[in-house]
């Protein structure tokens, strides 16, 4: 699907100062930014001062990906009418695999990629991500847990029986 050459463009500055040019349909895929957008706070120049540009053209390659998903959809359905649910799925079932590539990521950028979600308010991101490292903790102990997220143990040994003691049912083991 061709874009049109009007199409209003948004300067999206990351917080090492590089600038990202995306279109507004894009843009406004990130509800804060939406929001920015229709209370006329900016008008093209939007710095988020807590997303790096690495994490920063990660969020926009996710939200390119959908709406181009969510166009191509919208086109096959127009030019089909209902006898577009076959394509549908079949799109939705490419994008859940697209999704799961896309969150092939190491711990550090899971982290940051939640966090920029976050403050974007990206919730298909955030619910993606946020699935991915709960994937990551399942079933594990709090041992592994902290290997993998790297966090150093700070409970001393009667802190954390305390706990252990208060609350069993998570130190329980899943069948």
């Amino acid at each position: 699907m061709a874009r049109s050459s009007t199409e209003n463009m948004i300067a999206l500055m990351s917080s090492d100062g590089e600038e990202f040019m995306v279109t507004e349909k894009v843009a406004r895929e990130c509800t804060t930014i939406r929001n920015m957008l229709e209370d006329d706070c900016v008008i093209t120049n939007i710095p988020l001062p807590n997303v790096t540009s690495d994490i920063l053209s990660m969020v926009i390659e996710y939200c390119k990906e959908h709406v181009a998903t969510a166009e191509k959809a919208a086109a096959e359905t127009a030019e089909k009418g209902s006898s577009s649910a076959p394509a549908a799925a079949k799109a939705n079932k490419d994008l859940e695999e697209w999704d799961k590539a896309f969150m092939n990521v190491d711990v550090y950028t899971l982290c940051d990629l939640i966090l920029a979600a976050n403050y974007l308010n990206v919730s298909g991101l955030l619910d993606l991500a946020i699935q991915t490292a709960a994937n990551l903790i399942k079933g594990k102990s709090p041992e592994q847990i902290r290997k993998t997220f790297h966090i150093q143990n700070d409970l001393s040994l009667e802190e954390e029986e305390k706990i252990r003691s208060q609350t069993p049912w998570a130190f329980e083991e899943s069948e």
